[in-house]
Order: structure tokens, then sequence, then C-alpha cells
């Protein structure tokens, strides 16, 4: 185009060329610049449904610990320790991407974010990085090996995991020669382009905190269900036996399982018979003794794998020469809930004729009684009994704690937690909740909920199915894409005033 001689025409068409191909090269520059940005917006909104998430998973760790500290509190303490790093680190990158958007007069319109002045001023010097820059890699480093610290050695791939996505080391750059990470990552770049590495990093932290809180719960399920952890607990047929009678009960596992039958079991030093060894429970049958306090110690044995384990016995009964109290039992639990009736019984053994008497405690015939405690304020009940025996009457009590029906869990065609499933499915399933492990067989029903798909706006909808503004969402949504179910409402199906607590959030994971 520029050799020989040219006519003023032929310049004219070769000058056109140059302006043709600047603008070409213009436009590019613009719609690299565009997609950054809406990448770095889709980052942001992925972003806040992970810290909801998490969140949420705080806030049953939280219910867990009130309902069984022992069990849940170093849980806990663990996963506060890595909310704060995660926190903290999140906190740093959002104050240093507002810096750098504060005087820009519209931070949506990436195609004018095309300088790197800020960064390249605020983490470099002529001398290399800034303190800013030190600064600012300390603090990755900082949660890396936070995280690692608390995890220990427990949870290897995570660990190898964290140590990838937030490593800091040198990095070789197109010419082979190895730059320092701050330099490779941020030196020279596009303001929008930094900004959407630093949401990236913001993403990584919420998945890491994802990743740490699920295996840390998971670790405990299995501790759960492990034989290492059951205990042996004696339930006598009543809680008193007089001298002469022979002593009947059972000794039955903390978790009771039909499938489980003991491969031996050793009571005060004598190994029961295999008719005594059933499934789910032992069953015991010898001499009470004389009046007083005996004993049983013994031990369980479990064939797990190739090892046997052990599990001790250890309880105590009395043996007295007449019943002096009454005996209050909840035929479901050690307490009384709100917004149930709970069944009763309440006897006097030896005793033809007891009355019993609390607030919205009702006979039902004999020994049972119902009891209403749902317009009840107070923490605590208190079960007043009279009854007479062998001619001579008394009077004996016993306080009940009061508590409120647990948190409802949500579901999906009825799973719960995290699902997987086709978009064909999710759109015609039933939304539901229920109460897992729950003493009483409740039903609850759905009256709405909020679904949010990745990149739509969150729907809410009344009832216990999609509507059409949430089926519409969930077409645009992409396989592998998590929906989230939230803010779901349910009552009781019985029709009863009674509130029910929060149900907890579902994640369908889309597999189409």
């Amino acid at each position: 185009m520029a050799g020989g001689k040219l006519s003023p025409r032929q310049k004219m068409i070769n000058l056109m060329y140059l302006i043709f191909i600047a603008m070409l090269a213009l436009n590019m520059s613009k719609e690299v610049l565009s997609a950054f940005g809406l990448m770095n917006e889709k980052l942001t909104d992925a972003n806040k449904s992970a810290t909801e998430r998490n969140a949420s998973f705080m806030a049953g760790l939280d219910e867990k610990v009130g309902e069984q500290p022992a069990k849940y509190k170093p849980l806990r303490e663990k996963a506060g320790k890595v909310d704060a790093l995660a926190k903290d680190l999140n906190d740093y990158i959002t104050k240093l991407k507002g810096d750098m958007t504060a005087k820009l007069d519209d931070p949506t319109n990436y195609e004018t974010m095309d300088k790197g002045d800020y960064l390249d001023n605020f983490f470099f010097s002529p001398k290399g990085m800034s303190t800013e820059g030190k600064a600012f890699v300390e603090k990755i480093e900082g949660f890396k090996t936070g995280v690692n610290s608390i995890l220990g050695d427990a949870y290897p791939e995570i660990s190898k995991g964290i140590n990838k996505d937030f490593s800091t080391e040198k990095i070789e750059n197109k010419d082979g020669i190895k730059v320092d990470w701050l330099d490779y990552h941020y030196k020279g770049f596009p303001l929008v382009a930094s900004l959407t590495k630093l949401t990236q990093i913001q993403a990584d932290v919420k998945k890491t905190e994802s990743q740490v809180l699920s295996a840390m719960l998971e670790g405990q399920l299995k501790s759960d269900v492990s034989l290492t952890n059951f205990e042996a607990i004696v339930v006598a047929d009543k809680t008193a036996f007089f001298s002469g009678e022979k002593f009947q009960g059972k000794i039955v596992l903390g978790k009771k399982d039909k499938t489980l039958k003991a491969h031996k079991v050793i009571v005060n030093g004598k190994e029961l018979d295999a008719e005594s060894m059933q499934e789910g429970q032992t069953v015991l049958d010898f001499p009470a003794g004389n009046v007083g306090e005996r004993e049983i110690k013994g031990e369980f044995q479990f064939k797990e794998g190739d090892s046997i384990i052990t599990i001790p016995i250890e309880s105590s009964y009395s043996v007295i020469p007449a019943p002096n109290t009454a005996v209050i039992s909840a035929d479901k639990m050690n307490v009384v809930y709100r917004g149930v009736t709970n069944p009763m019984t309440i006897s006097v053994p030896g005793a033809p004729n007891v009355t019993a008497s609390a607030p919205g405690l009702k006979k039902s015939k004999g020994s049972k009684y119902l009891m209403n405690v749902t317009n009840l304020k107070q923490r605590e009940v208190k079960i007043n009994v009279k009854a007479s025996v062998n001619g001579k009457s008394f009077t004996s009590s016993k306080v009940f704690r009061i508590k409120d029906i647990p948190r409802p869990v949500g579901t999906v065609r009825g799973e719960d937690g995290s699902v997987k499933m086709s978009k064909s499915s999710l759109s015609v399933s039933t939304i539901g909740a229920i109460l897992p492990d729950f003493d009483f067989n409740l039903k609850l029903k759905v009256t709405g909920f909020k679904i949010k798909v990745p990149g739509q706006p969150t729907s809410r909808v009344s009832g216990s199915k999609l509507n059409s503004a949430a089926r519409a969402a969930l077409k645009r949504a992409k396989r592998g894409e998590s929906v989230q179910i939230f803010d779901i409402n349910a009552k009781l199906a019985s029709g009863s005033s009674y509130r029910v607590k929060k149900v907890s959030p579902v994640i369908v994971e889309l597999t189409n």
C-alpha cells in the first residue's frame, strides 16, 4: 500500500483502509472491556448467593449448638474462625474495589475502564511493590495459612485446592521469565480486568468457606453414625421394684436400629444367652435383689469389619419396700412441645386412684393424659399428683420444660438439603417442608417461597409450586448451576394458629 508512485485516488483509498482497520481494533477493545464487565457482574451475583448459603449454614449451626452444645460447639468455633477469615479478606477487597471506582462517573460503563493507572500507582512503586501491594499479598497469604491451620491434616483435598486458588508464588510469563504474582496479575491491566480478578478472589473465598463448612458437618455426621459413639441405655419396665421381685427391663442403644444385633453381651459378669440378644435390644430378666441401690455393669460387643467394638454398660436401679412418689413420664420425650398435643402417662405403682393437675392437662383414659401447652408463655410447667397407697395419702410433682417445635427443613420432591434434578422436573415439583427426626408426625403446608436462579431476579411464589415467572427464569438456567429456594413459609396442616419457625432453604443443582 505504501510502495511506488500512487495516484491521489489510490492514496485516499489506502488511508480509508487504515482508518477502517483502526476502527475495527477500537471496537474489538470495547467489546473485550464490556465482556470483562459482564463477567464481573455475574461473579458478583454468584457471590451474593454464596454469602446467603453460608449465612444460612452458620444460623443452622447456631441452632444445633443450642440443642446439643457438647457435640456442636467445637465445630461452631472452628466454623466461626473460618467465617471471620473469609469476612476479613472479602471486606478488604470490597473496600479496594470501591476505591478503584470512586472517581468514575458511571461504574457500569465498562468501555471507559481501559486504563490501569490506579493499581499501577497503588500496588507498585519505582522500587517494586508498594506498601499497599505488600499488604494485599499478605492478606491473601493470611487467609490461606489461617484456613489451613484450622483444617490441619483432616481435609487434604480442600487444603490442596486452597493452596492452588490462593497461591502468591512467582509465575512464569510468556517470555519464560518468572515474575512476582502481583506484577503478573495486576500491573498494566485495564481497570475492569483488575476488578473482575478481585471479584474472582472473593468468589474463591466464598467457595472455600462453603467447602470447609460442608466438610466439617459431613465429618460430624459420619461420627454420629459410627458404632464407637453409641451409648448403652438400660430401660426398666418400672422405676422401682419391691424386695423379692425380679428386675425386668431392656438394654437398648442410643440410636435404636432393628437391623443391629449384638455379637456378645455381658451383664454383671455373666454372658447372656442368644435368646436374650434380639434385634435392636437385649432383654434382661434376673432377680432384683434386696432393698437398696443396685448397679448394672457390663458391655456390648459388636462386629464392625474385622474389629470388635466394645460399648460399656453402666446403670443402676432402686429396690424399695413400697412406693412413696408418683411416676410421671412423657410418652414421647423428656419435654412437652407447643403446637401439639403431648401424650402423658401418670401413675403411682400400687395406687388405684391417682389425680393429676396442671395447666393444659386433661385426662384421657386410665393413666393416660393429654397436655397442650401452646398458649403457655412460661418455659416450664409443673404437674401435681395426688394418690393413696395402703391408706396413706401423699402428693408429688414434677417440672417439665416447654419447647417450641424445631425449625422445619425445606424439600423439593420430598428431598432436602442439596438436591440434583433436571429443569423440567423442578418446574413441576412441589416445594414442601418437613420436621426430620421429630417425635410427632406433623404435616406442614407450604404457603409461599422465593426462588433464585443465577443471573435472574428472585421470584416470589405463592403456594407450593413454581409459577409462570419462576418457570420462565428457570428456563434460562444452565446445566450445573445451583437454584436456591428460600424464605419458605409453612404452617401446620391441622389449621392450628401456632406459628412455625422459619424453614431452612433447599438448593437444587440442575442436571441439564
